[in-house]
């Protein structure tokens, strides 16, 4: 299969960001930060998106929200995906994402299922008021066309089985500027349950003229190139199947070049990768922070190899880098990889959302604008 680069451009200028693995990153809260985002790029990622902030945060200059838009002079790509709600704070963002942190592409969240967002009208039920939905698209495209900047947009199916958003986002999106959508192929309903449905992006993909980026059940390097053959989407994006697994990027890289394997790496191999990720987490942080923020990704490294119990405690407590090599050291290096975990989700999961959650006679109409939806934005940045 030839698979050509991901080209983004802003609509005023026509050099464009190459991205030459159409391999995209999801951004995750309080996964993809600077460490995380150094070894997918390590990795063969295309593009690393952080993990997602609020404009108001930006704005306002939020301690935490300048902290996660921190870059690693060695990633090859800053990209920034931004939350908001209301199209002049998302336009002061963009600028500010631009032109104080370096940033190269601007995403926009309108995909979060999370009933804290969605239940003041943000996240993936925002795109159902479309004319609000446009008026913040409208505002990104143009406040980071100034730069040269290309925008993107992830969004869902739609609300709801009864409820669907994909074609009139993706349509508004093309409209105003956008470079590229990537679509997470369920509904807000599902959340992160049951089967993504791929024959979803394939109407996506027909219905538009700019790049469709394909999301959901890329657990092996198969998927991805399954994922492309048979919905036509230009990349994939790829979340919790690389929760522990980042060589999932060389997979990836390998089956569209026509090499479909599935790296198996030992037990030693993988605790060399677990260290190195906490080497550079200290380095983007402090020892102190950055070993806390390893206890979670240690346990995804080391799902299903032998460890006993008393080993896993010990490591969803470890505190210090010498700490986290003295308790890998006395592992058997030679353990195979557990192949039953291929092809399993890691990370968030859960069951349906039912019912969503959203402000009193949200679906009564599709418009939205003059609607404060500011408290959408409260105590989003990194989750």
């Amino acid at each position: 299969m030839i698979v050509a680069p991901l080209r983004l451009a802003s609509p005023s200028h026509s050099a464009a960001l190459s991205i030459t693995v159409p391999v995209v990153m999801a951004p995750m809260a309080g996964v993809t930060r600077q460490a995380f985002r150094l070894l997918c790029y390590e990795q063969g990622a295309g593009v690393c998106v952080n993990e997602m902030i609020t404009a108001r945060g930006v704005v306002v200059g939020d301690d935490k929200t300048v902290s996660m838009m921190t870059f690693a002079t060695a990633e090859p790509v800053r990209a920034v995906q931004l939350y908001g709600t209301d199209p002049a704070t998302i336009d002061v963002a963009a600028g500010i994402a631009i032109q104080a942190f370096g940033a190269e592409l601007i995403d926009l969240n309108f995909g979060c299922p999370v009933p804290k967002v969605t239940r003041k009208g943000g996240g993936g039920v925002l795109p159902w008021k479309l004319d609000l939905f446009r008026a913040i698209v409208r505002a990104a495209v143009r406040s980071a066309d100034r730069y040269g900047v290309p925008v993107t947009l992830k969004t869902r199916i739609g609300i709801d089985d009864e409820h669907q958003l994909m074609l009139d986002a993706g349509r508004i999106a093309e409209d105003e500027g956008v470079a590229a959508v990537c679509l997470h192929a369920r509904s807000v309903a599902q959340a992160y349950s049951g089967d993504a449905d791929w024959a979803a992006i394939k109407t996506l993909v027909n219905a538009l003229s700019i790049p469709v980026i394909g999301n959901g059940d890329i657990w092996e390097g198969a998927d991805a190139l399954r994922m492309m053959r048979d919905t036509g989407c230009a990349g994939v994006e790829v979340g919790r199947g690389a929760l522990g697994r980042p060589w999932l990027f060389a997979d990836i890289q390998d089956a569209l070049r026509g090499c479909v394997a599935t790296r198996l790496p030992n037990l030693g191999e993988v605790c060399d990768l677990l260290l190195r990720h906490a080497e550079l987490n200290i380095a983007a942080m402090d020892e102190l922070h950055g070993m806390a923020d390893m206890r979670k990704h240690a346990l995804w490294y080391l799902r299903g190899f032998p460890l006993g119990g008393d080993l896993r405690l010990a490591l969803s407590h470890v505190s210090e880098f010498d700490e986290l090599r003295r308790l890998l050291a006395v592992l058997d290096r030679d353990t195979p990889y557990p192949v039953a975990e291929l092809g399993k989700p890691r990370g968030r999961q859960g069951g349906p959302r039912g019912r969503v959650i959203m402000p009193y006679g949200w679906l009564d109409d599709r418009s939205g604008l003059g609607l404060d939806l500011g408290d959408a934005e409260l105590d989003v940045s990194g989750g």
